[in-house]
């Protein structure tokens, strides 16, 4: 009579903590820098240009992608906007360059966000350095691009 009843028991909690788990897994995804998927760590980077990706956000939505460009700025453009939201008190978003033309237009119809924990870990970043981005498309909201980047990397430094 004990197996059963504990095997009953066990039983029932297994089917209590799956239920549990299954309700917690249907809330919709937020995605941070510091954490994400097995699926996203094992789905392999395509190396995309950045005005590509402004040109067409919808075709790289939800995909793992690696871009290089001209850093321009940290800023706080495009954080706590609902219909792709980020906030402010977590992350912060920064800007590349423009290289379709001359001069130091940032490109500002990409939104790229990276946590301020790992900001805060990051080297020396200054504008016009080289750098190289991986992340996830998260949200095409306005047309424009957004991207969560999980990885930073100095490619070259300016002089």
């Amino acid at each position: 009579m004990k197996k059963i009843l504990s095997s009953l028991l066990l039983g029932l909690f297994i089917i209590s903590f799956n239920s549990e788990f299954a309700v917690a897994n249907t809330a919709a995804p937020t995605k941070t820098v510091q954490t994400q998927t097995a699926a996203q760590a094992q789905q392999p980077a395509l190396s995309v240009k950045p005005l590509d990706l402004v040109n067409n956000p919808s075709a790289y939505m939800r995909k793992r992608i690696c871009m290089t460009g001209k850093f321009s700025k940290f800023s706080t453009l495009g954080l706590d906007y609902k219909p792709a939201f980020r906030s402010s008190d977590k992350y912060i978003s920064f800007l590349f360059f423009r290289d379709d033309v001359a001069g130091t237009i940032p490109l500002s119809e990409l939104k790229m966000f990276v946590s301020r924990k790992v900001a805060e870990k990051l080297p020396d970043i200054n504008e016009g350095d080289t750098i190289k981005v991986t992340g996830t498309v998260f949200s095409n909201a306005l047309g424009d691009a957004w991207f969560d980047a999980e990885n930073i990397q100095l490619i070259h430094a300016k002089k």
